[in-house]
This record gives structure tokens, sequence and C-alpha cells, in this order.
């Protein structure tokens, strides 16, 4: 009896390991009935506009908003490809242009600017790092203004840079970038790489890059779901409907549906279709994403 005493003294249940501390079955529930309610809260639009995208213009505005009615899906989404010449695809690539290529290059650009913040001491380092600071809290609507009188003096509005070069800058970007280089890129190796001759453009692409990628892909999904939301710095800057994004045109299309009520469902489905790349984005990007989290979960 007494070594069965001292084996279970050696080896204390899981819970008392882990500080003594076991949750009562009330709180797990509450706990769960309050996530379910917020994950309710949160997918109830996207089921709403999967509702609606499957009816027609009659259903859309006759029949209960949260239910199915005739499907009409199929001839939705012909009509939403043909209307105006397929204009709709034309925004989506374009939406596509800027988001994509605009997060590659805001993100490569915001690895450079961390890498340099955190590993060369310099003269106002930290005053150039709290001034980028300053940049994430200035909201997007202050500095419309600003771009579009810049812009407009270099005659450069109406053009596809007008929209794609401020949307490479992100200060936040800069700043996750900073904190994860001082985390991830240990100065002994690049100190061995410079023994070694390696100069600096190459250390920071073959090595830094790649202890940083966790902290890039999250940077890259950030500053996509950004510009591919972007509405107000388009709707300033263009006036040529060929080089709107899915958002501006289907913007446009609800505020013409006063005049003509069928773009009304077309909008309906077009929101939904245009959710479909930040999914597939984020399902691709899902694991790289996850293991910079757990990565920088074991670093702190």
């Amino acid at each position: 009896m007494s070594m069965l005493t001292d084996i279970a003294g050696a080896h204390p249940p899981r819970h008392a390991r882990l500080g003594g501390r076991r949750d009562s079955p009330a709180a797990v529930g509450l706990a769960f009935v309050f996530l379910a309610l917020v994950a309710v809260y949160m997918l109830l639009p996207v089921f709403w506009l999967l509702v609606s995208a499957t009816k027609s213009q009659g259903d859309l505005v006759s029949t209960f908003g949260f239910w199915f009615a005739e499907m009409h899906l199929a001839d939705n989404l012909r009509a939403l490809f043909t209307e105006q010449d397929g204009v709709y695809l034309r925004w989506m690539v374009n939406s596509l242009l800027y988001a994509g290529l605009g997060a590659a290059v805001g993100t490569l650009l915001a690895a450079l600017a961390g890498y340099a913040l955190a590993k060369f001491p310099f003269r106002g380092r930290e005053l150039v790092f709290s001034v980028i600071l300053g940049g994430v809290l200035v909201p997007a609507t202050a500095l419309a203004l600003p771009l579009f009188l810049l812009f407009a003096k270099l005659e450069a509005t109406n053009t596809f840079w007008s929209v794609f070069l401020p949307s490479v800058v992100s200060p936040f970007g800069v700043y996750l970038s900073r904190i994860f280089a001082a985390a991830s890129v240990p100065d002994e190796l690049i100190e061995a790489a410079r023994l070694d001759g390696a100069g600096e453009w190459r250390i920071f692409f073959t090595i830094a890059l790649r202890l940083m990628s966790p902290a890039l892909v999250t940077i890259f999904l950030f500053q996509f779901v950004v510009i591919w939301n972007n509405f107000l710095l388009p709707l300033v800057m263009l006036q040529d409907d060929r080089l709107y994004p899915v958002t501006l045109g289907l913007f446009t299309w609800q505020s013409q549906v006063s005049r003509e009520p069928g773009l009304q469902i077309l909008t309906v489905a077009g929101s939904l279709v245009s959710v479909v790349p930040i999914v597939i984005t984020f399902l691709l990007l899902q694991r790289y994403w996850r293991a910079g989290l757990a990565a920088g979960a074991v670093k702190s």
C-alpha cells in the first residue's frame, strides 16, 4: 500500500500537475454557449449572402431572407459574368492584381524594413520606428485626400498606379517584421555568414527571409485582405470603370438599383463570388500561418 501511495504521489493527476485547477462543467458549458453565439453572429451575414445569391430577383424581395427559395444560382452567375460585356470579371482581375501583387510587394518591403530596424544599429533608429508605429494609428480616411492631391500633382490619378502604390505601404507589417526578425534571426548566425564572406543582401534573402517566412505569411494575408476590401482609395482615385476593383464595381451597381432593379441580385451574387479568393488564399496559406503562430508561441 505504501508503494502505491508513493507512486501516486510521484505521479499526481494531470490537472494537479497543471496547477490543481479543474474547470467546472457549468463553466465549460457557459464558455461553449458563448463561443457558439459568437460564431453564429459572425457567420450569419455569410449565410444570408449564400442564401440570397441562390434566389431570383423576385424571391429576393418577397421571401424570408434566411431561407432558400427556388434555386437560381446558376442563372445568377451566368448573368453576373455577362452583364455589361463581362465587366465583373475584369473587376475581379483588377482586384487580384491590386491585392495579390500589392500584398507581395508590400510584404517584401516590410520584411526589408523590419529586418534593417532589428539588426542594423544606427542613429535615430528608434525615432524611425516610432514614426512607423505612428503610421499604424493614422486612419486610411485621413490619407485619402492627401494621396489624391499628390497623385493629381503628378497627373497620375485614374491609373493603376494610383491605387497600387499606396497599397504596398504597411506600417503594421514593418512592426511585425521587426519583432519577428529580432526573435527568430540569431545575431550569431548573421555573424557566421559574414565571416564566410556572404554579403548583406545574400544573408537576408538566403537566411533571414526563410527564418522570417511564418511572419511574412501573416503579413501577406493581412495585406491581401486589406487591399482586397479597400474601397475609399479607388473611389477617390478612379473614374474609369475598367480600372475598378470588385468592391467599387459592386458599389456602382448597387447605386443604380433604383433605375435597374435587376442589378440588386447581381450585386448579391457578385458579393458572394468576391469572397471566394480570400477563402482560397487563407486555405492555401493556412498551414504556414499556423506554423508561424506555433513558432511565436514557442519563442514567447
